[in-house]
């Protein structure tokens, strides 16, 4: 399954189900098939995606330095990074707050 996420503001963007999921979870979305995010919750979105980008790549360096701290080898991480992954959506969820219009999934 995809996540085709559509406004008037921006083109769409379109994501695999896994990443689609849990950028939805983290900003408090059912992850269902259809969906809609109103401009007056694109704020919290945004900061709730940023928390998470910041919470994953502390918890990255933390294992890093224990690792290292232990003489283990340093465990690899994502290939591509919840950094990397929510870039678009949080610039698709800040131009379509300022534009005033919602963003929808499914329709």
């Amino acid at each position: 399954m995809l996540y085709k996420f559509k406004s008037k503001a921006t083109g769409d963007l379109i994501m695999l189900e896994p990443n689609g999921r849990r950028v939805l979870e983290i900003i408090g979305k059912d992850p269902g098939p259809k969906g809609i995010i109103l401009p007056e919750q694109m704020a919290a979105a945004v900061a709730a995606l940023q928390q998470a980008v910041a919470q994953e790549e502390s918890d990255e360096q933390a294992a890093a330095d224990d690792a290292r701290a232990n003489g283990r080898a340093v465990p690899k991480s994502d290939a591509v990074t919840l950094r990397q992954r929510a870039l678009p959506f949080i610039d698709m969820l800040e131009r379509c707050r300022k534009a005033g219009v919602e963003i929808v999934w499914g329709v």
